[in-house]
């Protein structure tokens, strides 16, 4: 009650400081949010490297709980979601095998990189009605954003449209107890850009012991100082609590998939996350050919973990700076351009473990015990990137991109003594990375591309590990060349849009975790693995008349990812499907919208049958599901907005498993837990009110 009370009296206060700014007559008066920030999308990739952006046109079609099925609408790009905290990122495969988190790509807010120390990057911590858009960068060819095998994910906060002054607030509810706001005050008025944001989202889950709660507060300003500069500020902070189920093995998923694994649910698992992103930027243009961009930023993450075999107290401390230089010039009589830019992160993560003494909590749950380990990690990556575009002919452009990146590693065991200390260093040769692009132009909106680049990812502090604790100085960073062609077409007055991209990416030492407990994993090199695949995203925007419109679009990709070399000691798994991606996913859908005030949009969702093992003698069960919403927005006066949907998702209730665990092995005479179950058929409404000076 207390939260909704603040929010109450925010929302007085913040209608008083609107009223007092002047605002200029140019003002937008279109209200349609959705229209104007899917016309706004800015592209981040440098030059002529593909990506995708999907905004407002594509968000509205899901629920604003969560950006998974949002994200899962782009082709070649897969998020697991055992809970809306258990989140994997796969890329063209890339990050499959990974058993927990997102790591293999680099994350973005802003120009900010978010993504940590180890290369492990944390999508749910930020709130979907945040964003204005999310662009991905498949593959290595993201020369400016890092060349991880992966590629990079780029998240743009929203910002005020025009010279305006806009207060919003949308409050959603839902099955499982479902409540989530945010309230949303924009303000631009020529020189000062101001966005804030309260959100408060809390929800008891559909599984047992799900509980999820989250508050955030996102401050996004900018102030040009004159024509040549402008300085800007963002400040991003998130509190939330998350109680674990858990992933489940076979026969329980198949018998209730709603129940929490039995030692998580008793010692009542949680993770407890506070989090600080700051970072300032200062942008310079020296002339009209060349300006620069630089940022510095800090953050802070606080989290405690209670799990089953321990309680983690973990504090992540890192700062750094980016900058870029771009530019135009004249080479060889033609009209080129260029950027150069460098990118530093240094952080320090401190991880304290403790005893959970939960069967001995008389059924309170988790209990801190004993301190059993205290560890310092110091962890550094710099990359220094430059890119040259050059047209060869009117039509036909060529992009050379080049990066490199040096890590380090330094990890103290703060706990043992003598020969008992593991503490060491890994210090990774520098790595270069180069990039080319190819396009060529038809016409404005049609045109094709190539791609050859190479990447790499590092393997984590823990899979340098061995089974003793001791970091094996053998474990490499994984390699690849990517090859890509493509094509942007825009065909029948630009309402036909037909993005194709086929590709193949040859991927050396193959790193492949191993679990050897309950709580412990080790990397190892074992192989080469082979990413082929085809991408289509088709949609067209048919106007039936002046007040109907229908968009019905499908988004499909086939994959052929396998080992073409993978022997883990008397096994040989090569030629075997890539574990954990699946061969086949389609998401299409039909968005209807009558009038400019009601629409109605129905997605489905398509994933075939993923192996669960090298071997390939288990798979899951594919499934398809189907998720529908509707919303009507009304313009009350030329100040005051009102805007209602519904939505509905799982909409024929599949059971299925929205996420799974590869390779995994039951202990103490348990099975194999493999599966998170997903959401059984849940429905959800809002209220949006706008106002605007």
């Amino acid at each position: 009650m207390t939260k909704y009370l603040f929010l109450i009296s925010l929302f007085c206060n913040t209608l008083y400081l609107v009223a007092q700014v002047p605002i200029s007559k140019d003002s937008i008066t279109q209200l349609d949010e959705v229209i104007l920030l899917d016309a706004l999308k800015k592209k981040n990739a440098a030059g002529i490297t593909s990506s995708d952006i999907i905004s407002a046109k594509v968000f509205q079609n899901y629920s604003p709980v969560s950006m998974v099925s949002a994200v899962n609408q782009i082709p070649g790009v897969y998020v697991f979601s055992g809970a809306l905290n258990t989140n994997r990122i796969t890329v063209r495969g890339i990050g499959a095998r990974t058993l927990f988190g997102t790591d293999k790509l680099r994350m973005y807010y802003e120009d900010i990189p978010v993504t940590d120390g180890s290369g492990f990057s944390s999508i749910e911590q930020y709130d979907l009605e945040n964003l204005s858009q999310i662009e991905v960068i498949k593959g290595p060819k993201a020369t400016t954003y890092g060349s991880n095998l992966g590629g990079a994910i780029i998240l743009t906060p929203k910002e005020a449209l025009g010279r305006s002054t806009t207060f919003s607030n949308n409050f959603t509810a839902g099955s499982f107890g479902l409540l989530k706001n945010n309230l949303s005050f924009n303000h631009y008025n020529g020189k000062l850009r101001l966005g804030l944001q309260y959100g408060h989202m809390e929800t008891d889950g559909y599984r047992q012991n799900s509980n999820f709660e989250r508050d955030g507060f996102l401050l996004n300003t900018s102030y040009q100082l004159s024509g040549k500069d402008k300085i800007s500020l963002l400040v991003n902070h998130i509190d939330f609590k998350a109680q674990i189920p858990s992933s489940l093995g076979a026969t329980a998923f198949a018998e209730d998939p709603q129940q929490a694994t039995f030692t998580w649910q008793v010692s009542q698992g949680f993770e407890d996350n506070n989090t600080t992103l700051i970072g300032l930027n200062y942008a310079h243009r020296f002339s009209e050919k060349l300006e620069n961009s630089t940022s510095i930023f800090y953050n802070y993450l606080d989290k405690i973990e209670a799990a089953p075999f321990g309680i983690f107290d973990e504090i992540t401390k890192g700062f750094g700076f980016r900058t870029r230089f771009s530019g135009a010039l004249n080479f060889l009589e033609k009209a080129s351009s260029y950027s150069l830019g460098a990118e530093l992160l240094k952080d320090e993560y401190d991880w304290d473990r403790f005893e959970n003494l939960w069967e001995e909590n008389n059924g309170n749950g988790s209990l801190k015990g004993a301190q059993i380990g205290r560890n310092k990690e110091f962890r550094s990556q710099f990359n220094i990137f430059g890119t040259f575009l050059m047209p060869l002919t009117k039509e036909f452009v060529a992009q050379l991109g080049i990066s490199l990146n040096k890590t380090t590693y330094d990890y103290r065991d703060l706990f043992n003594n003598g020969v008992e200390n593991k503490s060491a260093e890994r210090n990774f040769s520098a790595i270069v990375l180069p990039s080319l692009n190819l396009e060529y132009s038809f016409s404005e909106y049609q045109k094709v591309y190539a791609n050859i680049s190479r990447g790499f990812s590092n393997p984590t502090l823990e899979e340098t590990l061995t089974p003793d604790g001791i970091v094996n100085p053998d474990i490499a960073q994984e390699t690849g060349i990517n090859y890509e062609l493509g094509t942007n077409l825009s065909l029948d007055q630009r309402r036909f849009n037909i993005n194709l991209s086929i590709y193949q990416m040859n991927v050396r030492n193959l790193l492949v975790g191993e679990r050897i407990d309950e709580d412990q994993f080790v990397g190892k090199n074992a192989g080469k693995t082979r990413h082929r695949g085809l991408e289509v995203a088709l949609s067209y925007s048919w106007s039936i008349s002046k007040n109907v419109q229908l968009v019905p679009f499908v988004n499909y990709t086939l994959t052929d990812h396998s080992f073409v070399e993978f022997i883990d000691g008397d096994a040989n798994f090569s030629g075997n499907q890539l574990t954990g991606v699946p061969k086949q996913r389609r998401t299409s859908g039909i968005q209807l919208r009558l009038f400019d005030a009601f629409y109605w949009n129905t997605t489905h969702q398509h994933v075939s049958a993923i192996p669960l093992t090298d071997s390939g003698n288990l798979f899951s069960e594919r499934y398809t599901v189907f998720n529908t919403r509707m919303g009507y927005q009304k313009k009350l006066t030329d100040k005051f907005i009102i805007g209602v949907a519904i939505g509905v998702n799982n909409l024929f209730d599949k059971v299925y498993a929205q996420s799974v665990l590869i390779n995994t092995q039951g202990f103490g005479g348990r099975e194999p837990r493999y599966f998170y179950p997903g959401d059984e058929r849940n429905y959800y409404g809002s209220l949006r009110l706008g106002y605007r000076l």
